[in-house]
């Protein structure tokens, strides 16, 4: 008797624990026709994003181009020329060995492919290496924002002792040695030799000039209603609403340059990143890192970072799961300093096919990066 009453427990256990898997609403397909009457209609007449209250957001748009590309007068254009050289210039480095693409190579959407980066002594970066594309669009940089001018951003890596490691005054004066860039540096600056701010602007306008390609996505919003297929439209229209992901990525670049945390701060452990509090100090920050646009992810892959997800439907399931956190270790409650996690993260209850939807949209915003041939260096 007791053991038939534990066998029926057992199996109501069971099947309370399998209809947990089971929750979500059946795995049905949406009228594909109506969807596409819906979206194939100017941008300004689709029907508007589920987003929270708080969210002031950006509608999407076709990619703009680099407002750099239109500068056509003679010193901008030598100052790109001297830059996309250093760019590629591993005498910038201590060891001679490593350049700006050793990390951010063209052939990989401008980023290494690696949970973290490699550097100089082959010692591995902190965080992961985002891409360059569109750089020029954004306000803050790194994942934690703490540089605001691009010049700086583009010569910090020569300094760090996990990257480049050489300080600014060698790094230029293994540069001034070397006859070939005379000439480049003349054309750029009027004089033979440059000082570490027009290292930083010619770097920095090469990079300026770093754009995604155009993909399906963006013939879409052009007017080609067939660039996208009737799957990728209805994940594009989960990303829009049930899936959530509009509340951060929005604009044209799918990014609202902001800081949320996300739960993956690894507090008060050896890899703790506290992220955007190290630089504001603000409780608010902790654990807090940039959205980064997701133009070209599926092909930029490790993602978050520190490069934890490498798995696209690992990731979404992760979502879907409204990103689930461990419990507070014990004294961790009463820790003013302990990170809390984004109120946007929620479970969504997304289908197996929804899932798939999403991922086919994230396909149409990625395309073979733009060819860039890399460059014979002076000698």
């Amino acid at each position: 008797m007791i053991r038939s009453l534990l066998i029926i427990i057992l199996i109501l256990f069971s099947a309370a624990i399998l209809q947990s898997f089971w929750t979500q609403e059946p795995d049905k397909e949406p009228d594909f026709v109506l969807l596409r009457e819906q979206y194939e209609k100017p941008l300004d007449q689709w029907p508007a994003p589920h987003v929270d209250k708080d969210i002031a957001y950006q509608e999407w748009a076709p990619l703009p181009a680099p407002p750099i590309w239109n500068q056509k007068d003679a010193a901008t254009q030598a100052k790109i020329a001297l830059g996309k050289l250093l760019f590629f210039e591993p005498r910038l480095s201590a060891s001679m060995q490593i350049s700006c693409s050793s990390c951010h190579d063209p052939d990989m959407h401008w980023t290494d492919g690696r949970k973290k980066a490699i550097g100089s002594n082959h010692r591995i970066g902190r965080r992961h290496t985002p891409s360059l594309q569109n750089i020029w669009s954004q306000q803050l940089f790194f994942w934690d924002g703490r540089q605001d001018k691009l010049q700086q951003v583009a010569r910090s890596p020569i300094e760090d002792p996990n990257e480049m490691n050489t300080p600014i005054d060698t790094a230029l004066s293994h540069i001034h040695t070397i006859k070939g860039y005379r000439k480049w540096i003349h054309a750029a600056f009027g004089t033979d030799k440059m000082n570490a701010d027009q290292l930083g602007e010619a770097l920095s306008c090469f990079q300026q000039t770093i754009s995604s390609n155009i993909t399906r996505f963006d013939n879409f919003l052009k007017g080609r209603g067939r660039a996208l297929s009737d799957q990728q439209i209805w994940g594009m229209h989960l990303f829009r609403t049930k899936a959530r992901c509009f509340n951060c990525h929005n604009g044209p670049f799918f990014t609202d340059g902001k800081f949320h945390n996300l739960g993956f701060s690894n507090y008060g452990t050896k890899n703790q990143d506290l992220g955007r509090y190290e630089v504001t100090r603000n409780k608010a920050d902790i654990g807090t890192f940039k959205t980064p646009g997701i133009r070209d992810a599926v092909r930029t892959f490790p993602w978050f970072h520190d490069g934890r997800f490498n798995d696209i439907s690992m990731l979404l399931n992760q979502y879907n799961a409204g990103m689930p956190q461990p419990k507070a270790k014990s004294g961790q409650e009463t820790d003013s300093l302990y990170p809390q996690q984004s109120p946007h993260l929620q479970p969504l209850g997304i289908t197996l096919k929804e899932r798939e939807a999403i991922i086919r949209f994230l396909e149409a915003l990625a395309a073979q990066p733009i060819e860039i041939e890399r460059p014979k260096l002076p000698e």
